[in-house]
């Protein structure tokens, strides 16, 4: 049986959803499950959900197991197959608000702040030294194990683990899988939902609908960008940043435009204060949308807990199917992210792309893409050049180099001058305190 090892177990609700797809799946119900965290009050709460889907959907084939705490860490991965990764480092207090607030004093302002931009960056150092310790230990005790990094930064952190450490990573994100239907719902085409087809590929949350066609090989981009242009003249809707990349760009990218309104120069500007309404971005979404998760997941726990009755449906996420594919041989197709390997020609080969997987029994086996248009590759070049920088600042350990990754993010660069992303910089490491410790 499978030995599955969940770290960052605490984040109850995605470990439920993982884990529990793997109680729904025959190849995976009567695995080995190790529930990792170093907060012993959401452990325990994960523990007991997820031991009542076992019960209730599986039979109580699986076997649970917490781990908690650092000095537990290695036994939780020993002879792990799998490794699941959903950290997060900091938390949202007080790790998040302060991604948020201090970046305002300076009049940069952020929408989610988890995948680029100054939120993005300290996320991703703050973070990559924790996954180092992890990559250490999988080493040691489990070096033939697969890791699936769900953490966001996504690129950053998967392309840290895929270049300097010897973990076999991959990259997953659910915005692949939801993104052509997502766009046919919300243009009136969902009488071309079925049997289409679609390649997908750039990187992750700036991924690109290459191509899209009917189950009868018609090309659908020419109604869609009729449809998206005059949806976006006509009213306010939540995807309204991603069809204006339709109309100027061409091409429709995977994830949401609440996310893309600040992967880009062009959207949250202080001096035209106007474009906020007229793309209806939501400034400061993730602290709004932490502190609605937190006060829903009380309800919701305290709901389950009163009866033990909580049973699992598989959902669409990638972990237990790519399982699945490993264990018995058959393959399977995802949107992964991995090192750019002659992948995608016209992106710098130590890039972390997203591009369409196969799954076997022998592992990850990305597909060739080629070039990507000329305009999209630029767009992806300009995020890239961000991670990259990213990356390098976390392992040489250099400030300079942390302030040359925000000087190379488009939104700070658009917003505020050299002396003032160094300021804020340097506030931010200052404000995060032993989270980062190790920058000098």
């Amino acid at each position: 049986m499978p030995k599955i090892t969940f770290m960052g177990a605490g984040s109850t609700v995605f470990a439920r959803n993982v884990l529990g797809d793997c109680m729904c799946t025959p190849a995976l119900r009567d695995s080995d499950i190790a529930l990792y965290d170093i907060d012993p009050k959401r452990l325990e709460e994960s523990e007991i959900i997820l031991s009542a889907i076992n019960k209730n959907t599986n039979e109580g084939r699986a076997t649970i197991r917490t781990y908690l705490g650092v000095e537990n860490r290695k036994e939780a991965l020993r002879g792990a197959d799998f490794v699941v990764d959903a950290i997060q480092v900091g938390l949202y207090e007080p790790c998040t608000v302060t991604d948020f607030e201090i970046p305002k004093k300076y009049g940069l302002r952020q929408t989610i702040g988890d995948t680029l931009g100054i939120g993005g960056i300290m996320r991703a150092l703050r973070t990559i030294p924790v996954l180092r310790d992890f990559a250490e230990d999988m080493e040691e005790v489990c070096p033939n194990a697969l890791f699936l990094n769900y953490t966001n930064p996504m690129a950053m952190l998967s392309g840290y683990m895929q270049r300097y450490t010897n973990v076999k990573t991959v990259g997953l994100c659910h915005s692949v899988q939801v993104c052509s239907e997502g766009l046919l719902k919300g243009l009136g085409m969902e009488d071309k939902l079925e049997g289409r087809k679609e390649l997908i590929a750039g990187i992750n949350h700036m991924a690109w609908l290459l191509e899209i066609y009917d189950k009868d090989g018609n090309d659908l981009y020419p109604e869609i960008k009729r449809r998206a242009a005059e949806k976006n003249s006509a009213e306010k809707h939540t995807d309204m940043v991603r069809y204006e990349y339709i109309r100027r760009l061409g091409y429709y990218c995977t994830e949401s435009s609440e996310h893309n309104a600040e992967y880009n120069p062009w959207f949250i500007k202080s001096r035209c204060p106007e474009l906020i309404d007229r793309f209806n971005i939501p400034l400061d979404e993730y602290p709004r949308r932490c502190v609605n998760q937190i006060a829903g997941w009380e309800k919701e726990k305290n709901d389950i807990l009163a009866d033990g009755k909580v049973t699992h449906d598989r959902t669409r996420e990638y972990a237990s199917y790519i399982m699945e594919a490993v264990v018995t041989g058959v393959p399977y197709k995802i949107g992964g992210n991995v090192l750019n390997e002659g992948l995608i020609s016209n992106l710098p080969a130590d890039a972390c792309v997203e591009v369409p997987c196969l799954i076997d029994n022998m592992g990850v086996h990305p597909c060739k893409v080629g070039r990507l248009p000329v305009q999209l590759a630029a767009m992806n070049m300009t995020n890239i050049n961000t991670q990259l920088m990213t990356i390098e600042a976390a392992v040489t350990k250099k400030r300079e180099a942390i302030y040359q990754a925000a000087m190379l993010d488009p939104h700070t660069a658009a917003e505020l001058s050299l002396d003032e992303i160094v300021a804020m910089c340097d506030d931010l490491i200052e404000a995060h305190g032993d989270y980062m410790k190790e920058y000098k």
